[in-house]
């Protein structure tokens, strides 16, 4: 049976402009099933929570503009539990903001926060890791953090220090969070890979209502005040009107920086499930199925000649020959063709801004 008190928030808001051209402001990766399965990124994260959270305590916080997508692509959902944000102002603001709606429902909450382009390829392991964090977090003033056993020396993720002589209890894999560390030099991820002490951050948080209430107010009591002014508008008329003034003067700043590596009640469950953050076309390279010269392809009339390694992406009614290539990223759509060296992948950015620049907003 579902425990009443659980509640999942989704954070759906970001553009995912590492997987241009297939990611467009439009419609971003979340919104689209980018492993050629049948569902997108974010029905396949819904039906996830939905095992642990009744339809009604799932909250999605997205853009203002992309509410249109979100009810077409979850039929389940009702349009009060969509956490709309008129601007982008990074994790700490949209968690507040859903905070202080589930308040107004439930004060004895406790919540599972997560990211909505994730993939989890281990769902049965996944569920376990859940179960037991909420069930941790509902008995223990905790900020919870899911990490996954780094594979190799990865400089694009978080790394999380835990002690590992002082697990929460046997069989748990939950630990205390000595140290965080953002993004780390090549030197220094090889370091922590050897260690055996270090994890990746997945991004996904779990905590009580009240447990995370007190880090707001603790470690970022401006942005807390800014919503605490809300009581008494959320989930009613004149809490659209409320935020929208708001927002314009919330501080941009991530869960992780604001609250995550300050406070001193921070644990990690030290998970294995197939995780990936879906962050590039080279980490949609790992998971996908790859053909005989490890091409991982969706596009059902690709013809490959001596290429190999490469993430090639075509729409199924697209005829292409592709010959010589060796770790390219080849992605064509019905406005734009992008081909990059894998190891070049970082620049997409910077190829978004100048065609923005040069060519205009309809091919970004």
């Amino acid at each position: 049976m579902i425990n009443k008190n659980y509640y999942c928030v989704i954070m759906a808001g970001g553009i995912g402009v590492r997987f241009w051209p297939m990611s467009r402001m439009e419609t971003p990766k979340q919104f689209i099933d980018i492993l050629g399965d049948g569902k997108t990124l974010i029905q396949k994260t819904f039906d996830r929570f939905a095992q642990f959270c009744l339809h009604e305590n799932i909250y999605i916080v997205t853009n203002s503009q992309y509410r249109d997508l979100v009810l077409e692509q979850i039929p389940n959902i009702k349009e009060e539990q969509l956490i709309l944000e008129p601007a982008r102002r990074n994790t700490a603001p949209c968690i507040a903001y859903a905070n202080y709606k589930i308040r107004e429902k439930n004060k004895d909450a406790v919540i599972v926060v997560a990211p909505s382009d994730h993939i989890i390829l281990d769902e049965k392991t996944f569920q376990q890791s859940i179960s037991t964090g909420l069930d941790a977090v509902s008995k223990n003033n905790w900020l919870l953090t899911i990490g996954i056993h780094p594979t190799f020396p990865n400089t694009g993720f978080g790394y999380i220090q835990f002690d590992e002589d002082k697990e929460y209890s046997p069989g748990t894999s939950i630990y205390p969070v000595k140290t965080f560390t953002e993004k780390p030099s090549l030197e220094f991820a090889i370091q922590f890979l050897e260690s055996g002490d270090f994890l990746w951050n997945s991004g996904i948080f779990m905590w009580s209502l009240n447990s995370i209430q007190e880090a707001f107010e603790s470690y970022l009591p401006e942005v807390d005040h800014l919503f605490k002014q809300g009581e008494g508008l959320y989930n009613r008329e004149g809490e659209a009107e409320f935020i929208s003034r708001i927002y314009q003067i919330c501080k941009n700043i991530s869960i992780d920086y604001g609250i995550m590596e300050k406070a001193t009640n921070v644990h990690v469950i030290s998970a294995e499930f197939g995780w990936s953050d879906l962050g590039t076309w080279g980490a949609l390279h790992q998971i996908r199925a790859k053909d005989k010269e490890n091409n991982a392809i969706v596009g059902n009339k690709v013809k490959t000649y001596s290429t190999s390694n490469c993430v090639i992406n075509l729409p199924d009614d697209k005829v292409a020959v592709i010959q010589g290539l060796e770790d390219y990223i080849i992605v064509d759509t019905d406005q734009v063709l992008l081909i990059c060296k894998k190891d070049n992948e970082q620049q997409i950015k910077q190829f978004v801004t100048d065609v923005k620049f040069d060519f205009g907003d309809k091919f970004v």
